[in-house]
């Protein structure tokens, strides 16, 4: 007998409250975040240094968030987006707790609604994904949009085990708790020249330093996560299935390049990712393209005296800098999804960033 099993569904395969309990579970160790630190480069300290995040009260270095919310992705796509036309938004992601090299994580998905379009062709489902550790911890949080095409998978699609999964809190925190009262000194001195302060609501920031995507490091860290769609990773599905005619760069992995592009500017004094909102990928990126990033500050918040929020729309674009564009009046932080004329066809990716931030007043302790 032959068998060809089937995997993700299709439209109507999707039933609202449904919970997925996703099959992979994965040990999150040294190797893994050393690969990431090396190819994301992200300055926010807490995440780089065992020294700073001790200094903050967390017991090691955490597992950067970004890397939860691509596994958070990655791991989904089994049982959601195997199947999907293409990721459609980042919705409300969290990092209530953190995650320890030596954790173990798995994911569960919910469904929060199906709405097909007029055509009847296809439709958006709308998920929610958890992380949680072995202990039980809640580390990731969020929603996401996907298009899906019309009708069931069938044949030897597998039957989903029994389980016991039970999604935790809608409504999470935005940081682990130690993190949201007083903070202690800064544990060195000349770091990253960025601090709250320094980052006035309205400022654009143009972050020069590109970076190009080679086809070897997206295709191992798109493994790296465990994700299966064959958009990423199956040339001969692609001559046929990508929109490309080639293999499509893992997008979380295209949203995690471009905030790292961005993070010397902006997040050198962060201290932890308050949450991801209102993120899309206008279009797609592909091995050889060369990513840009440029921030506007769109809100400031003072937690106490040491910290405050701030919130950037992070826009990235490919094989051409943000200054040009800027120069020629082009609008770069309007949603494109809203846009009804002006739409930028360099942009890859766009979403709101809310980063915990150390005040300038900080030095003087």
């Amino acid at each position: 007998m032959i068998h060809e099993p089937r995997y993700g569904r299709l439209l109507d395969d999707f039933v609202p409250g449904d919970v997925y309990a996703h099959p992979w579970d994965v040990t999150v160790d040294e190797g893994m975040l050393a690969l990431f630190a090396a190819s994301f480069q992200d300055a926010v300290p807490t995440y780089a240094s065992r020294a700073a995040a001790r200094a903050l009260g967390l017991r090691d270095r955490p597992v950067h968030p970004h890397l939860l919310l691509d596994l958070g992705l990655s791991l989904s796509v089994h049982d959601v987006s195997e199947r999907a036309i293409a990721h459609l938004a980042y919705i409300d992601a969290r990092f209530p707790e953190a995650c320890y090299p030596g954790d173990t994580v798995r994911a569960s998905s919910k469904v929060i609604a199906v709405k097909p379009v007029s055509a009847g062709d296809k439709g958006v489902v709308h998920v929610r994904t958890q992380l949680v550790t072995d202990s039980g911890a809640l580390v990731c949080s969020f929603e996401r949009k996907a298009l899906i095409r019309a009708g069931h998978v069938g044949g030897d699609r597998p039957r989903d085990p029994p389980h016991d999964v039970v999604q935790l809190d809608a409504d999470p925190p935005r940081a682990p708790s130690v993190l949201l009262g007083e903070l202690p000194p800064l544990s060195r001195r000349g770091g990253f020249a960025w601090f709250w302060e320094d980052l006035q609501v309205g400022d654009v920031i143009v972050h020069a330093v590109g970076r190009t995507v080679s086809e070897a490091e997206h295709m191992q860290l798109t493994t790296l996560m465990r994700n299966s769609h064959p958009l990423h990773v199956d040339e001969h599905y692609c001559r046929t299935g990508s929109f490309t005619k080639t293999r499509v760069v893992y997008g979380g992995l295209v949203l995690s390049w471009v905030l790292a592009l961005s993070s010397r500017d902006t997040a050198g004094n962060a201290v932890w990712d308050l949450g991801l909102d209102d993120g899309a990928h206008p279009s797609g990126v592909l091995a050889g393209d060369t990513l840009y990033a440029v921030s506007k500050v769109l809100a400031r918040e003072p937690l106490g005296p040491q910290a405050g929020s701030v919130t950037l729309r992070v826009v990235g674009l490919k094989n051409t800098p943000a200054r040009p564009l800027l120069d020629r009046g082009l609008d770069l932080f309007t949603p494109e999804l809203g846009k009804t004329e002006g739409k930028v066809a360099e942009k890859v990716v766009e979403i709101t960033r809310t980063l915990l931030v150390r005040r300038r007043e900080e030095e003087k302790r």
